[in-house]
């Protein structure tokens, strides 16, 4: 990249600087504004002209993925094995759910009251035990090729669906949790806005969306203006595809930034204390607070993490110190998103990326376990209060209905008015669908 200084800036052409219009914006805007141009191409790219999905009718229109990242074990959770001997049934009792003959491990009293308006699938299944290849799995939809990076469920979204009310449409709170997060073959413009901190902090801000120290919002709107009349000077002088995307970018980021509206998304304080009370003060709490701000605001897809459930020791001190705070934000998520009418038009999902052995280890833990392990749906079309599937009496199987990861991504983007079955372009002008082999399960649906 060119270095600049002083006299450079204050020069002339026979000084030795004769500007385009790329370097004068580089030096004039992105110092200005503090935005490094990285984080500048992530900012809320809406997808091109003609790449746009319909999404009419759609019940879905935005979707939260709640990943619990390193593997949740379904006994300890959501498919307890009440009658099964000590060694695979673990440390846990169980409590009954607001639907009939269903328990939940004891740790999730309140997410138990919330029974009614979820979806449990306890026959989720894949066979990849390795954490980086699971968790492409449960991102992404495909199984790791070594050919092909495949884009995450978040990035497809973003380049189906665009950008929505200035905000951008693939937040991830609080950051990234993989690489297979990202864009994968899409390109950089389709990737997540990271907030780059924790809500539940007491300085928690959102990067990218102050301004710079010393700069006010007349200074701003000045620069921008500045930058017209840079623009209308140059553009007879140079033509250039590139520089049109990069003209796009910044119109989104100036408009993510000067929107009082997509800078009050992220703005937790403005929630009222009681219902901050309700999801939690802590990481797992606020995270899905704001989850909720955003689809609300207009976000498409929110990424969450939360946690680490990689329980190879000592399961049982692990998931006492977890699940409890997971437990209240969850429920409370339900909860809200419920009373404000956003759960029908809002597809939560709690993943992760494969289950846990069947049976409790020497450490008291449980190893890695693809072949079977439970997740959550809950609104967007999604049936309310059903168990679907079930595993065998240890935890060893699926039992009935084994849900593949092809064919819970192709329902996921079916409610989201996607088409599974559309073909997207690879490096190489090569077609690759956005789901390959996998099937629409109206069972799971309203």
């Amino acid at each position: 990249m060119r270095k600049f200084n002083r006299s450079y800036w204050c020069g002339s052409p026979e000084h030795g600087w004769n500007p385009n219009r790329r370097e004068f914006l580089f030096v004039g805007l992105l110092g200005t504004l503090g935005l490094s141009m990285g984080e500048l191409f992530r900012l809320q790219a809406a997808a091109p002209a003609g790449q746009l999905s319909n999404g009419k009718g759609a019940p879905a229109k935005s979707i939260i993925n709640i990943y619990l990242p390193g593997g949740m074990a379904a006994q300890e959770t959501f498919d307890p094995k009440m009658l099964a001997p000590l060694e695979y049934r673990g440390p846990f009792s169980t409590i009954k759910t607001k639907l009939p003959g269903v328990h939940f491990s004891e740790m999730m009293k309140n997410t138990a009251g919330v029974a009614d308006k979820i979806t449990v699938v306890r026959s989720m299944t894949h066979g990849e035990a390795d954490h980086d290849r699971g968790t492409h799995n449960m991102f992404t939809g495909y199984r790791p090729s070594p050919a092909l990076m495949y884009p995450s469920f978040g990035s497809v979204i973003s380049h189906e669906l665009g950008t929505r009310n200035d905000l951008p449409p693939y937040v991830c709170v609080p950051s990234m949790p993989s690489t297979f997060a990202g864009t994968g073959y899409l390109g950089s413009a389709f990737g997540p806005f990271s907030i780059g901190g924790d809500p539940a902090s007491k300085d928690f801000k959102v990067r990218d969306l102050t301004l710079p120290k010393g700069i006010d919002d007349q200074h701003f709107a000045e620069r921008r203006d500045m930058r017209s009349a840079v623009d209308e000077h140059f553009s007879a002088l140079e033509k250039s595809d590139a520089l049109e995307g990069m003209d796009t970018f910044y119109q989104r980021a100036y408009a993510l930034i000067s929107s009082p509206k997509a800078r009050e998304a992220f703005s937790l304080k403005d929630e009222p204390e009681k219902l901050r009370q309700e999801y939690g003060a802590n990481a797992a709490g606020m995270r899905m607070l704001l989850a909720r701000r955003l689809v609300e605001a207009g976000v498409r897809c929110v990424s969450l993490s939360y946690g680490g459930w990689d329980h190879h020791d000592n399961i049982k001190t692990a998931i006492t110190s977890q699940m409890p705070n997971f437990d209240q934000a969850f429920a409370a998520l339900i909860r809200d998103l419920d009373q404000r009418g956003l759960l029908d038009s809002t597809l939560v999902m709690v993943t992760t990326e494969f289950g846990r052995t069947p049976k409790i280890n020497a450490t008291a833990g449980r190893d890695h376990y693809p072949k079977v392990f439970s997740v959550v749906l809950a609104g967007g079309g999604i049936k309310r209060g059903q168990v679907y599937g079930s595993s065998d009496a240890t935890g060893g199987e699926p039992d009935e209905s084994p849900l593949t990861v092809p064919d819970l991504a192709n329902t996921v983007y079916t409610q989201l008015g996607i088409d599974p079955e559309k073909n997207l372009m690879s490096p190489g002008n090569r077609p690759v669908k956005i789901v390959k082999d996998g099937n629409l399960v109206k069972e799971l649906l309203a």
